[in-house]
């Protein structure tokens, strides 16, 4: 069993209120806030996401949803079009899920203790904690990567404090520093800024922790080491091949399945093989121009890594196959930012418009019929374009 250790200077929770009073990050736009929806939207996006980041996307995804009946009400795309870039896509997925749940089973009103709110969809024990203890003032002890941190070293929890016999010494001790009940919106934000700002996870300002001088790692020099890292196995690789299909100064695109990868986004349309590429490009009469090159890219997701190889080709908006295919969308290249695609297909497209304002749009020889490409079959010459389309190197 782990002693307190000696605290001359107060309590846990009372010095860490005095530093957050000075030095707390009172400008987020969520901080005071006492509107759950918000607080909800602000902790999911917040998850395995930079502070930086996530604010251009709550500003806009409040302008477009400014409560939870209007998430409710809106289409699974649209949803996952105002989420777009933001990485880790269930987290949209959940989040319509949940504001559904909150608006028939709740009345649009959110339960009011992290037990209930542990109970809808997407939302985790931490998530329900943070919104009990900033919007109803529960004694709710919330333990994301920030808390953990700060906790784990100050007490010297060693093992994987997010899961596991650590994860529940850690529940145990963070309980115990919990302040009076109108002290905890404050004292929950003031744990996640300490652990952001000064306990970071690589070189932190121990010199200017409120709570330094009772932190176990701190004393005993094992800042470094604690909390343990969680063992990682190594990311699987896998190739998928993807088509930039231009027409009319129009690119094709394709909703994804409702689950998987990117579910439910707009994406450029993907394929396993190359050879499952070129039939598709084929089928809409489309060719491959040899000179026309996007490099190829890696993409990290949290279970693997995407090997990206676009490949781009040129066809008529009207061909047979594209034009009947419910699942192809054909988007202005000046406006397809704005459909909601995953970042590295705005990334190759970003590339790909740069290229053709540099060089002028591309030309299908004779206008009026579509050109296979058919030294991709091995039956003959690649029939060259009468422009250049740019040469795109990443």
């Amino acid at each position: 069993m782990l002693n307190a250790a000696p605290d001359a200077s107060g309590t846990f929770a009372r010095r860490l209120l005095r530093w957050y009073g000075k030095h707390g990050r009172h400008d987020l736009p969520w901080v005071g806030e006492r509107d759950p929806y918000r607080v909800w939207l602000s902790e999911v996006m917040l998850q395995q996401t930079r502070v930086a980041t996530t604010l251009p996307y709550f500003s806009r995804f409040l302008a477009r949803f400014p409560d939870v009946r209007s998430l409710a009400q809106a289409r699974a795309g649209e949803v996952m079009a105002a989420w777009a870039g933001l990485g880790y896509y269930a987290r949209a997925r959940n989040l319509h899920a949940c504001a559904r749940a909150v608006v028939q089973l709740h009345q649009g009103r959110y339960p009011n203790t992290a037990q209930a709110l542990a109970q809808l969809p997407g939302i985790g024990q931490s998530t329900a904690a943070a919104i009990a203890a900033f919007c109803f003032d529960e004694r709710a002890a919330v333990l994301d990567a920030n808390a953990r941190r700060v906790l784990a070293r100050h007490w010297a929890i060693e093992g994987d404090v997010s899961r596991g016999p650590a994860h529940e010494l850690l529940l145990q001790r963070a309980r115990m520093e919990l302040p009076a009940a109108r002290e905890m919106a404050r004292y929950t934000q003031a744990i996640m800024d300490l652990g952001a700002t000064v306990c970071t996870k690589a070189r932190p300002i121990c010199d200017r922790c409120p709570v330094g001088s009772t932190c176990r790692a701190h004393r005993q020099g094992r800042t470094g080491e604690l909390p343990a890292a969680r063992p990682r196995g190594e990311r699987p690789v896998r190739r998928v091949h993807v088509l930039l299909a231009l027409a009319q100064h129009k690119v094709a695109v394709q909703r994804r399945p409702a689950n998987g990868i990117w579910g439910g986004l707009l994406c450029l349309p993907q394929f396993e093989s190359r050879g499952a590429l070129l039939r598709r490009a084929r089928s809409l009469g489309a060719i491959l121009p040899s000179h026309t090159r996007l490099a190829p890219r890696q993409h990290a997701l949290t279970h693997l890594t995407l090997a990206l190889q676009p490949h781009v080709a040129l066809v008529r908006a009207d061909a047979g196959a594209a034009a009947s295919d419910p699942q192809w969308r054909w988007v202005p290249l000046d406006r397809v930012g704005g459909a909601g695609l995953p970042a590295p297909h705005r990334e190759l497209l970003r590339e790909l418009r740069e290229g053709l304002l540099a060089d002028g749009p591309p030309r299908i020889p004779g206008s009026d019929r579509i050109v296979p490409d058919r030294a991709q079959g091995d039956a003959g010459k690649r029939r060259q374009l009468p422009r250049r389309v740019a040469t795109v190197q990443k």
